[in-house]
């Protein structure tokens, strides 16, 4: 069953946009967005799936690390990241707006979000 849910996606290269979007949040699918095996960094109503592989190998995402110091957490991240809403221990849901907001604020840009 497909599950869609609007994300943040914060990807690694600088010259790619930061966007909002409707995505599959099945755990298969992240990881084709991620590009490989999934880390997840949850915190409050929100969690960031990350690759897991590349975490200590890739390239830094410096916009990512950005918003998690926003947020209250200082870690490195690498690769492209996924932001998601979360509910209980394990239940994907929409990304937060204040989190985008956070984001629109930080990047100085307007992310749009998707048509129901």
């Amino acid at each position: 069953m497909l599950n869609h849910l609007i994300a943040l996606y914060v990807p690694a290269r600088l010259s790619e946009s930061v966007t909002v979007q409707r995505v599959d949040a099945r755990h298969t699918s992240l990881q084709i967005i991620v590009g490989g095996g999934l880390e997840c960094i949850a915190r409050g109503d929100w969690q960031v799936y990350l690759n897991a592989e590349t975490q200590t190998t890739g390239p830094s995402n410096v916009r990512a690390v950005q918003l998690l110091h926003e947020t209250g957490l200082d870690l490195p991240v690498t690769g492209n990241a996924m932001f998601l809403g979360r509910v209980g221990l394990n239940h994907d849901t929409d990304v937060p707006d204040y989190l985008f907001r956070r984001a629109e604020a930080l990047f100085d840009t307007r992310l749009n979000q998707p048509a129901a």
